[in-house]
């Protein structure tokens, strides 16, 4: 991962009228890394991105793309910057390729050579000459990649880029925009109501909720956050093994099942108890600890909102 950042967002503000919709976003985002823009419906998250790729003005702050300002310098930060929404629009009656020879004409310098290294890139080579009426919905998203990314950017925004996929078609995706990331060494980021794929695809993410950053963090750190879990323990006597985690936890946080112990403790405290089931002469048979997954911790850092 890059250590210079490659987006600045600096005190971002916007109004609309006398409202303050976004206030004082501040985060930045590196090469190499997918980041994931999450916010609950009416949150901001669309106006950031907006005010991102210059399609909205700023009320305050500043957004630099490349240390390049998106409102002062427009021309010189937005040709640093891919950008699909949603379903990427294609001449379907071309060929893939004459697609992106159409496109290509809209840029200065390029290349034949970088087509097809993108085309490449996103595992397009073998279709790549066939008319995009007969693509697959998977297949029009890997081109509409591919046509973000002859420039050379170094700045990728994707708004719902597995909106419509079926399974296989979103875990290309996911696989293509690590590839990305990390082979190219672009920012990769990415808005999506799939929490289960945000997880998976993300290195790090940010929440805002009524234009305010909660927090941004590495996901893992994230969805693993919270100074207590659940751990159950298999064990061959469970009366006995009660007495024994009572002298770490308290009644309160313990519960008892068929053949298992379940304990609310921090994580830290695991392998004392494990040890004093041991000493104690019971035998244990298995440990688990239960996980959040990120929908869990959305949903209760946001207070159980609907994200867009």
């Amino acid at each position: 991962m890059s250590r210079k950042p490659l987006v600045e967002l600096q005190d971002v503000k916007k109004k609309i009228g006398k409202k303050e919709i976004i206030h004082g976003l501040s985060f930045d985002i590196y090469g190499g890394e997918v980041f994931g823009f999450l916010g609950p419906n009416g949150a901001g998250k669309t106006t950031t991105i907006r005010m991102m790729v210059g399609l909205m003005k700023l009320s305050g702050g500043k957004i630099l793309i490349n240390g390049k300002n998106i409102e002062t310098e427009y021309k010189k930060a937005i040709s640093h910057i891919g950008a699909i929404v949603e379903n990427p629009e294609m001449y379907k009656f071309l060929t893939g390729y004459q697609n992106l020879i159409h496109y290509s004409r809209m840029v200065k310098s390029v290349s034949k050579t970088r087509i097809a290294q993108v085309v490449e890139l996103v595992g397009l080579t073998d279709r790549i000459h066939e008319k995009v009426k007969t693509y697959s919905l998977g297949m029009r998203q890997r081109l509409g990649l591919a046509q973000a990314l002859l420039h050379s950017p170094s700045v990728l925004i994707l708004d719902e880029p597995t909106n419509g996929l079926d399974p296989a078609g979103i875990r290309e995706i996911r696989h293509y925009l690590r590839e990305l990331a990390e082979k190219e060494g672009i920012a990769v980021i990415v808005s999506s109501h799939l929490l289960s794929e945000m997880e998976l695809m993300c290195d790090r993410i940010a929440i805002i909720q009524h234009g305010k950053l909660i927090g941004v963090q590495s996901t893992k750190e994230f969805v693993e956050s919270g100074r207590t879990r659940k751990v159950r323990f298999l064990v061959d006597e469970v009366a006995a093994a009660r007495h024994a985690v009572s002298h770490h936890v308290k009644a309160e946080r313990i519960s008892l099942g068929n053949g298992y112990i379940e304990a609310e403790m921090e994580r830290d405290l695991i392998p004392e108890v494990t040890a004093t089931l041991v000493v104690e002469g019971l035998k244990v048979y298995g440990i688990s600890s239960e996980t959040k997954t990120l929908e869990d911790k959305f949903l209760e850092v946001t207070g159980g909102k609907e994200i867009v």
